[in-house]
């Protein structure tokens, strides 16, 4: 998923998308424990989506909260 795409989504949905990955991402490292993971890729993947997810959220925190300290 790129930046922008993660951009385009609600708050709510970043949020509900951060929750899904962080399952995706145990899931995959339960695989990878039991050597049953085929590509270690997606480890790789899939927890840069969640960085680009999180970033996205505080940067909307942060702009929301700029124009209240003015």
């Amino acid at each position: 998923m790129e930046i922008d795409e993660v951009r385009k989504l609600s708050d709510k949905e970043i949020s509900e998308k951060v929750l899904e990955l962080k399952s995706d991402l145990m899931t995959l490292r339960f695989q990878q424990r039991t050597g049953n993971l085929d590509n270690g890729k997606k480890l790789h993947d899939v927890r840069k989506t969640i960085a680009k997810c999180l970033t996205v959220q505080k940067e909307r925190q942060l702009a929301a909260a700029k124009p209240a300290a003015k």
